[in-house]
């Protein structure tokens, strides 16, 4: 059976994805899109089962199941990542959510057969190569996974959320991820039954997407999997919104340092007028700098520090929730108070004219920006899927947008009316105190007597440069309408040693937040409208300045953005705003363990006085006395065009470009900027350990580290590849030993922070507590052997050589990934054929190269170790190691 999924680009629907679907007899579904502009494939199939096909009592089978997919099937046993990473797959993952299980990977044109062979060998194959030890391993894994989820701040969250909202027994009322109890309880029998009866093909929908046509692609899937047995007859829930009436309230604490609140309705499924009525009005109540709670809450009133809103549609029944982070000292219930206040105003009025405008445009921008890929999250591949899988037609993305661009006020009001005036789920998140005990008892040998009675008393590259000495580059891409531009200031937190440590990243922040045409709101409007994304940060070595444009648009929004960057105003006002905003997220830093640690061990590494060492948005103090005046001085000094670069990628030409750019830098002048100082940063000359005490943490993070040399060192792509090897890819050392080996993990690595001058090479692992020495132990004799007793072997350089160059056809296909390669060779000063001789140089490698890196890089007895945890449950362990000095850190 063959049907198009194939027309003319409807007017209103402004990118077309023509597919062809056909069913083969035993009932796989089958989409092929073709899309010519890279070399690669994306293989993407959705099995129509997720959490609520699961059981009360047999809660998590789904996403356990997800994870035994990827370990091996009877004719290749062995982990899927081995063959996929050799073939360079990127986006290559598996996801479960409460309806559909999804796996998915782009691969080079050339490895399609492969993937074919994969995929089609773990549907037909699998029940032969599900042991109780492969059981028992990705059961620990789940479990490390959950509890690492579990273990951030807030994230006991949208368990009570689910369990609060749904009543007993709907199949949204429990986690995907299940529950402790469940999870040990399955059994190897209860797995396998789950596969007979949801992985057949007729519950299945396979979509291959990208550089292929449809009559090869039915040819490969009938040939691989034409033979294998349609699954028994499925049983499947349509709608069940369960609305609520009346409120519910529920109050938890956390270790957090600033009080949340949700606010829950439940609401219509996906694929429903009301449900995209929902989204529009969430996006004009919360997102962006004017959107009515935001301007009110963050902005106006500066009562919080944050705050969304979203419609979750799914399959049978979706769910729409405000969310509001207080600003520290301020009681939630009166940033609830200012909610409601917003929604009563909206249920009776609605979206204004220009709210709905904006909100139009930022859906077809937001549509068009996803859209660009053919696989990965929100890509073509995914689009089809949706609408298949749900609504059994994969067009159904353009109904939807319809829905959105048609929609009218009114029609948005009455659906906000109709599902948000009555049935609300409230849950408050408040800071849990800190608490100790006394560090002595009292005398407990005889009952005390009662005292006297008181008394009654919480692409390829071109270049140009304008007349002022800006250095520009282009690489072209024409596929979707769209140019993308990154200023690339030679400044960033180095420059900081200059000035106040947190002044480069306050600056840029502070730099969209007005200009003296145009305040901040304006700029949010103005942005909003023009379907333009503007941002400004700082990495280490670079203040960066981002627009992302509609070309149909692209003049406007050029201005806009020229503006931000010759006349930032640095209101004092929004400095103060904004000043409050980034003391708030210093403070959750300080409540996240990979923040945490990896803080303290930049600070050992390097240095408290070296730029490379401290944190790059400051601390409290320094924030706390910066000036908008350091920050209006910091633009003057450091933003000079003779010292930056402009990188553009999109649908434009430089004949088309560059006269605009000159017209709009025309008053931007050259000038010389400060030095910046970035020292070396001599080796540690013994190893030495920083314990965190984080009391009741369910994990430890665990991290390691030393100096190593920039990346436009000669012997780079050795240390690159040795890293791969040892923990920079999925099946590396580190990662097999600790999370596959071991199921101490939900997942281990090794790699390089971002600096230009001297790196930071480090490991880390979240790992549970009991187990803490333990990982330290094997971290120091992975680090050992690689550049000794165990060299990289011959598979190992294979893994490596194909992981690092097959996967190149995949790395350039968004303009996105474009723009990122160019700002690579411009910080790291590489040469313009990088990534031309890149893969030659790996596949030259010799085993020797390896050795010689893993020697020149690492130094296992000189280790810097960072250990994040309870104390009181890993000190000991730690101690025994006799790894060096233990220094005890406050947290």
């Amino acid at each position: 059976m063959l049907a198009l999924c194939l027309g003319a680009r409807a007017q209103d629907v402004p990118v077309d994805i023509p597919c062809q679907k056909f069913v083969l007899p035993n009932g796989l579904t089958v989409l092929v899109h073709e899309d010519r502009k890279a070399p690669i494939v994306s293989v993407n199939i959705w099995y129509h089962v997720g959490s609520k096909n699961e059981k009360s009592g047999k809660t998590g089978f789904a996403h356990l199941f997800e994870h035994l997919m990827f370990n091996g099937s009877e004719n290749f046993d062995s982990d899927y990542f081995k063959v996929l990473e050799k073939l360079g797959a990127t986006d290559l993952n598996g996801t479960t959510n409460n309806d559909r299980t999804n796996y998915f990977q782009n691969v080079p044109t050339s490895a399609l057969d492969t993937v074919l062979w994969m995929e089609s060998d773990r549907m037909g194959h699998l029940l032969g190569a599900i042991t109780q030890a492969k059981l028992d391993e990705q059961r620990g894994v789940v479990q490390n996974e959950k509890r690492q989820g579990e273990n951030q701040p807030y994230g006991l969250v949208y368990g009570l959320i689910s369990a609060g909202t749904y009543p007993h027994g709907h199949p949204y009322s429990w986690d995907v991820i299940g529950s402790m109890e469940d999870l040990n309880a399955a059994s190897l029998e209860d797995v396998r039954e789950w596969f007979r009866t949801y992985y057949g093909p007729s519950n299945a929908v396979l979509a291959v997407s990208g550089d292929v046509d449809a009559k090869t692609a039915r040819e490969k899937v009938e040939k691989f999997f034409g033979w294998i047995p349609p699954g028994p007859p499925v049983a499947k829930h349509q709608a069940w919104v369960a609305k609520r009436t009346g409120t519910q309230r529920q109050i938890m604490q956390d270790r957090v340092p600033q009080a949340r609140l949700y606010k829950v309705w439940n609401t219509p499924r996906a694929n429903t007028a009301d449900s995209e009525y929902l989204g529009m009005a969430a996006s004009v109540l919360a997102t962006g700098r004017t959107s009515r709670l935001y301007k009110r809450l963050v902005y106006d009133e500066q009562i919080a520090t944050m705050v969304s809103a979203f419609q979750y549609g799914r399959e049978i029944g979706g769910q729409f929730t405000i969310q509001a982070t207080a600003r520290p000292g301020v009681d939630l219930a009166k940033v609830e108070k200012a909610i409601d206040e917003e929604v009563q105003r909206f249920l009776a009025q609605g979206p204004a004219a220009d709210e709905l405008e904006r909100v139009k445009s930022r859906l077809e921008a937001q549509f068009l920006r996803g859209v660009e890929r053919i696989g990965g999250f929100g890509g073509k591949s995914d689009v089809l899927l949706s609408g298949q899988v749900f609504t059994g037609n994969p067009d159904a993305y353009k109904a939807a947008y319809r829905t959105r661009q048609r929609a009218t006020a009114e029609e948005i009001r009455r659906a906000a009316s109709q599902w948000l005036s009555d049935g609300v789920y409230i849950l408050e998140v408040q800071p849990f105190p800190p608490l100790k005990a006394a560090t002595k008892d009292v005398d407990r040998s005889k009952v005390p007597p009662a005292g006297a009675p008181p008394e009654a008393v919480l692409p390829k590259l071109e270049r140009a440069t304008l007349t002022n000495g800006l250095k520009v580059i282009l690489a072209q891409r024409h596929q979707v309408p769209l140019v993308d531009l990154e200023l690339l200031v030679d400044a960033g937190a180095a420059a900081d040693q200059s000035a106040v440590p947190g002044t480069a990243q306050m600056t840029m922040q502070v730099l969209t937040a007005g200009t003296r045409r145009r305040n901040a709101l304006q700029i949010s409007d103005e942005s909003d409208l023009l379907g333009a994304q503007v941002s400004a940060s700082a990495m280490r070595d670079l203040s960066i300045v981002k627009l992302s444009a509609l070309k149909a648009k692209l003049d406007p929004s050029l201005d806009l953005w020229a503006d931000l960057i010759l006349n930032p105003a640095f209101d004092e006002t929004e400095f103060r705003r904004l000043q409050k905003q980034t003391l708030a997220a210093i403070l959750r830093d300080k409540s996240q363990p990979f923040s945490i640690a990896g803080q303290v061990l930049a600070r050992a590494v390097y240095g408290e006085q070296h730029p490379y060492g401290a944190p790059a948005n400051g601390t409290e103090a320094s924030v706390a006395r910066l000036t908008r005046e350091q920050l209006a001085q910091f633009h003057q000094s450091w933003f000079k065009p003779n010292h930056a670069t402009l990188v553009v990628v999109g649908d434009t030409t430089l004949a088309e470009i560059a006269p605009k750019l000159e017209k709009l830098f025309a008053v931007w002048k050259a000038g010389e900027v400060p030095r910046k100082n970035v020292p070396p940063a001599p080796p540690q000359a013994k190893s030495v350990i920083y314990l965190v005490d984080r009391p009741g943490a369910q994990q430890s993070v665990v991290m390691a580290g030393q100096v190593a040399p920039p990346r436009n060192t000669a012997g780079e792509i050795a240390f690159e590849t040795m890293n791969t090897i040892l923990g920079g890819a999925f099946v590396s050392r580190v990662n097999m030993n600790i999370r596959e080996e071991k199921h101490w993990s939900y997942g281990a690595q090794t790699g390089f922070t971002d600096s230009r001058l001297q790196r930071l090479f480090y490991a880390s692992a979240p790992v549970q507590s009991d187990k803490t020495s333990e990982t330290m132990a094997e971290l120091k004799k992975e680090f050992s052997e690689i550049g000794g007793s165990r060299p990289a072997n011959p598979e190992e350089m294979d893994m490596a050589r194909e992981h690092q160059t097959l996967r190149m056809p995949g790395s350039r296909e968004t303009g996105g990934q474009v723009l990122n390669s160019i700002v690579n060779l411009v910080n790291y000063r590489l040469p313009d054929d990088w990534y031309d001789t890149y893969s030659a140089k790996v596949r030259a490698l010799t085993q020797r190269d390896i050795t010689s890196a893993a020697e020149k890089l690492i130094r296992p007895e000189t280790l810097v170790w960072v250990v994040v945890g309870d104390r009181a449950k890993i000190e000991a362990g730690i101690r025994n190691l006799n790894y060096g000095g233990l220094r005890i850190v406050a947290p």
